[in-house]
């Protein structure tokens, strides 16, 4: 629509402003990101921020929640969009994925919105306060929905390497660690440690670091964590006693989580700072935009 919208201005053709607007707005993106506190909603603002002038745009906040991708799409379709593409800000892109499938009508599996009144309690509050409700969405809009995660990106490299460089001091004194939240599974636990491993290679060539681990704490699932946190205590304690400071880079959308705790007691250095806000994730999220926005033409 972008394309169409530019070759038009191009052409000279001559087409009332009011027109022009609303082809730019017959094309909307939703933004799918996890949130949290008001600080973690921010930094996806931020991050969104270089594409409001270019884009019908709107946030749904939560995981995978059918109350904010409501609210989100009925105000794009308010301002005209008639498709949509639907950009999930997520470290996995398996995360939600279904989910948010059925939440749109694009497969079954999602039951009719309940009446308030007849909600029962786990359609209520769930992690950081999202509502975690789930029923098929009123909408008559066309969608697409982007299929990989933040792990998949290899702009995020650009990220990696930006916030080691914040960080290091003298490099060959200095041991990575990149820690990510973890999923349930093992099998996917290990494609993220895959994934992840892949977007370390600017450091590699940038920097003689002593080393650069990459784990996940599997934080949500007590059986897994506990040998996860005893695992990367282990690698900051190694890089402590042999005589080397551990700098640690959150492979987080936002934040630091609860790697404070995790490491308490240990020596290390860190910046706080998850992938966001940073420009190549705006970059990624630009890309996705433009694959999507080529499907959903593609189908007319």
């Amino acid at each position: 629509m972008k394309t169409l919208f530019r070759s038009l201005i191009f052409l000279g053709l001559l087409i009332p402003l009011q027109v022009m607007a609303q082809i730019e707005n017959s094309f909307g993106v939703l933004i799918m990101a996890h949130g949290g506190s008001d600080e973690w909603n921010q930094g996806v603002v931020d991050t969104i921020a270089p594409m409001q002038s270019q884009y019908n745009i709107e946030i749904a906040f939560g995981m995978a929640d059918a109350y904010s991708i409501q609210e989100a799409v009925s105000k794009l379709e308010h301002r005209g969009a008639t498709k949509i593409a639907v950009v999930r800000l997520f470290i996995s892109g398996e995360s939600w994925y279904e989910r948010t499938s059925q939440i749109l009508g694009l497969v079954e599996g999602a039951p009719a919105r309940e009446q308030p009144e007849h909600q029962h309690a786990g359609h209520g509050a769930g992690a950081m306060g999202h509502r975690m409700e789930f029923w098929q969405i009123d909408s008559d809009a066309q969608f697409a929905i982007s299929k990989d995660g933040l792990a998949d990106a290899q702009q995020m490299a650009e990220v990696l390497l930006s916030r080691a460089n914040e960080l290091s001091e003298d490099a060959e004194q200095e041991e990575i660690l990149i820690l990510a939240h973890g999923p349930e599974t093992d099998e996917e636990n290990q494609r993220w440690l895959e994934n992840i491993e892949q977007r370390t290679a600017l450091i590699h060539a940038q920097h003689n670091f002593r080393a650069v681990h990459v784990a996940t704490l599997r934080e949500d699932w007590e059986d897994k964590r506990a040998a996860a946190q005893t695992h990367v205590r282990q690698l900051v304690q190694s890089a402590n006693d042999n005589g080397g400071t551990a700098l640690i880079i959150p492979f987080r959308v936002h934040g630091f989580g609860p790697y404070e705790e995790v490491f308490d007691g240990l020596n290390y250095r860190a910046n706080h700072m998850g992938l966001i806000p940073h420009p190549a994730v705006t970059d990624w999220i630009i890309e996705q935009v433009t694959i999507l926005d080529a499907t959903l033409h593609n189908e007319d």
